[in-house]
């Protein structure tokens, strides 16, 4: 007997969404600003804006998963871990029209075609509607494995550059999650993650030296709360 194999709980929650589409003309489809209020874009009430990434957003909200808060589907790749090997339920970013350019589309993957140059994805705003669609490997940006948000536990300070280990780690998965680009959580405290640390503490008013101490790990307990 063959075994099953449990979908992933982003699937699941996606897959009950299937065939939500956008309403041509002057009406929106109410399910499509739901997805956009439900996960903190308010000022978004038409259904034309692209919602790739509202989609995603809404998802993970549903699951208490790690997400961007960002409708822009490249800001997917500085959330959660990098993986070179997809499993169903992670995440997919592709890159449009150039490899350089800022636009990209983002989904759920589900897997590859049989000849490996295809990449089968579900998401929203595939052909104006939540769907599956093929997408070309060759545009694969990258994957990425989410986790739940209570996964995302604070470091304990002191760490500046040149530190390396589990709580490196953890400083940078929450700077990402806060928006601070720290690149993959690699565990080094490089040149990226002391940047992304700088323009935190400017942004909040803290000391501003590259170090994670007492004064940046209770502002972002802070925002982590709020």
């Amino acid at each position: 007997m063959a075994k099953k194999i449990a979908m992933s709980k982003l699937l699941a929650l996606a897959f009950k969404e299937l065939g939500v589409s956008e309403i041509e003309g002057d009406q929106h489809e109410a399910r499509i600003l739901t997805y956009a209020h439900e996960s903190g874009f308010e000022s978004i009430n038409d259904d034309e804006t692209p919602w790739c990434s509202i989609f995603i957003n809404y998802c993970c909200v549903q699951l208490d998963y790690q997400h961007t808060g960002k409708a822009n589907a490249r800001s997917w790749m500085h959330v959660g871990k990098k993986t070179k090997n997809p499993k169903p339920g992670d995440i997919v970013v592709f890159w449009r029209e150039s490899i350089q350019s800022w636009k990209g589309h983002v989904a759920i993957f589900t897997g590859y075609s049989a000849d490996g140059s295809k990449v089968f994805c579900l998401g929203g705003n595939q052909g104006n509607r939540v769907s599956i669609a093929a997408y070309s490997a060759e545009k694969v940006l990258g994957f990425r494995r989410l986790e739940k948000n209570s996964s995302n536990e604070l470091p304990a300070p002191v760490l500046r550059k040149g530190d390396r280990g589990k709580e490196v780690e953890k400083l940078q998965l929450v700077l990402n999650q806060l928006g601070y680009n720290c690149g993959d959580p690699d565990g080094a405290f490089g040149q990226m993650t002391h940047d992304a640390l700088i323009l935190f503490q400017s942004n909040n008013r803290l000391a501003i030296d590259g170090v994670y101490g007492n004064g940046s790990k209770n502002m972002i307990e802070s925002l982590m709360q709020s």
